[in-house]
C-alpha cells in the first residue's frame, strides 16, 4: 500500500465539497422587529434619531456588563519581554475571586466609563448611569441615548420607565433579542479579553477589587482612541 504524508491528507480532505467536521454556530432570529430596532441602533451610531441628525449636545453611550472576570496570580512571576523573545506567562494560578466589569461607550467621543462591581443586578449598573449622567457634559446635555441589551438588568419597559424617572433626559433603547453583538461595547469587552486580563498578575495581599480596575487603566495605555474613567 502507498504511503501518503500528513499534510498531502489534510490537503486533500480541505479540498473536499462536504467537510462535516467543520460548523459555523448560528442563531435564528426570533424578534420579530428585528429590522426596525436594528436600524434604530444603526441610525445612533451614524448619530440620527428618527429621521433627524442629533444635535452636538447629544450623546450616545453602548453599555453592558461583562461578568465573571477571574482575578488570577500567577505562581511565578511573569517574565518580561525581550529582544526576539516574548513575554512569558506562568500557566498555573491562583484564583483571586471573580468580579463584574460594567461598563459604557460614548460612541463618538471614545470615552470610556466602568466600574467594578461583586455581582450583577440593577442596582450595580443604576450606579454606572448615575456616574455618567451626573458628569459634564451628560448633566446637561439634550438627551442621552443609551443602548443595552435585553438581559434582566436593563430589559422591556419597566427598565425605560426606572431610568426615565431618574434622568429624563435618558432614552433606552434596546438592541434586537439575541442581538448584543450590534452593542458596540462588546467591541471593547473583546479588547479587554484578549490584552488585559490574562497577562495581568495580582500581588498576595491585592483583593480583586482593588486589582480589577486596572483593566481599563493598562488598556488605555496602550489606545491613545480612547478616554478611560474608572470608578473602582
Amino acid at each position: 500500500m502507498a504511503s501518503i504524508s500528513g499534510s498531502t491528507l489534510w490537503r486533500w480532505l480541505h479540498e473536499d465539497a462536504i467537510r462535516p467536521w467543520f460548523h459555523r454556530s448560528w442563531i435564528f432570529p426570533r424578534d420579530p422587529d428585528f429590522a426596525s430596532k436594528a436600524g434604530r441602533v444603526l441610525d445612533l451610531y451614524a448619530r440620527e434619531w428618527q429621521g433627524r441628525a442629533l444635535k452636538d449636545d447629544e450623546f450616545v453611550i453602548s453599555a453592558d456588563e461583562k461578568t465573571s472576570i477571574q482575578a488570577r496570580r500567577r505562581k511565578h512571576a511573569t517574565q518580561a519581554c525581550r529582544p526576539r523573545t516574548p513575554m512569558h506567562v506562568e500557566h498555573e494560578y491562583f484564583r483571586c475571586g471573580a468580579w463584574t466589569y460594567i461598563a459604557g461607550l460614548d460612541v463618538h467621543h471614545a470615552r470610556i466609563f466602568g466600574r467594578c462591581e461583586s455581582k450583577n443586578g440593577i442596582v450595580p449598573f443604576d450606579r454606572l448611569v448615575e456616574q455618567v449622567m451626573t458628569r459634564p457634559p451628560y448633566n446637561d446635555a439634550r438627551r442621552v441615548f443609551w443602548i443595552v441589551d435585553n438581559c434582566s438588568v436593563h430589559r422591556g419597559a419597566k427598565a425605560v420607565e426606572r431610568l426615565r424617572a431618574q434622568y429624563p433626559r435618558l432614552v433606552l433603547v434596546h438592541v434586537p433579542t439575541h442581538a448584543s453583538w450590534l452593542n458596540q461595547i462588546e467591541i471593547y469587552f473583546s479588547v479587554v479579553q484578549r490584552k488585559v486580563p490574562y497577562s495581568q498578575r495580582f500581588d498576595r495581599s491585592q483583593r480583586p477589587r482593588r486589582a480589577s480596575p486596572r483593566f481599563p487603566i493598562l488598556l488605555g495605555s496602550h489606545c491613545s482612541a480612547l478616554r478611560v474613567v474608572v470608578h473602582p
